[in-house]
């Protein structure tokens, strides 16, 4: 299939101070990678629910899983749905360095929209909790495509942290420690080529 150019030197690098912050407890929701490699000190995690949004592999990926030549595709929220993620308890102490440090994980080319967002703990907590939204109107985010176009992407991508294909069997292999299960993203799994010897 063809790709878009990826004109990655008009594309904005976020900013610390564009990522809303709560008053109060500061709890991270992650529905991708952020659920089993988080990269930052916290100080509980429960599973947790999203309404109004679902996660999807809409975002093409020219750094971390993928190329400009072979863009890889990573998860965003797009909207519409559910999505069972991870919620993260930050020590508030901790607070400037993981907005640093997620300043520069998710924002690094502008793709997402980090937002507040109302999620409920396992046992009916409800919480405030910051999340990263995939805007659709970014030049990386990806219409749908078809169950074979996506799996070869995926196959064919590897970046900076690893091969796209890791990427989506460990977050179906977290997926499954959750219960959650029978999603698009297990059936892109299912179809994947197994890993070299």
């Amino acid at each position: 299939m063809e790709f878009p150019h990826f004109d990655l030197s008009a594309l904005p690098h976020g900013t610390p101070d564009s990522i809303p912050v709560p008053e109060g407890e500061f709890w991270v929701f992650g529905y991708g990678s952020l659920m089993w490699d988080p990269g930052f000190e916290y100080v509980e995690a429960h599973p947790a629910l999203l309404h109004g949004y679902h996660r999807r592999l809409c975002l093409w990926s020219v750094r971390y899983r993928g190329t400009v030549d072979h863009p890889g595709l990573v998860l965003g929220l797009d909207r519409g749905g559910s999505c069972h993620g991870y919620a993260y308890h930050v020590p508030h102490a901790l607070t400037a360095e993981v907005v640093d440090y997620l300043c520069d994980r998710e924002l690094l080319i502008g793709s997402y929209d980090p937002k507040l967002v109302q999620v409920t703990l396992e046992g009916g907590r409800r919480i405030t909790a910051l999340t990263f939204v995939s805007r659709p109107d970014h030049p990386h985010f990806v219409p749908r495509l078809t169950l074979e176009e996506t799996v070869s992407v995926v196959n064919n991508a590897r970046g900076e942290r690893g091969c796209n294909r890791s990427y989506v069997v460990n977050t179906v292999s977290h997926m499954d420690r959750m219960n959650i299960r029978n999603t698009e993203l297990h059936r892109v799994a299912k179809h994947l080529d197994e890993p070299d010897s």
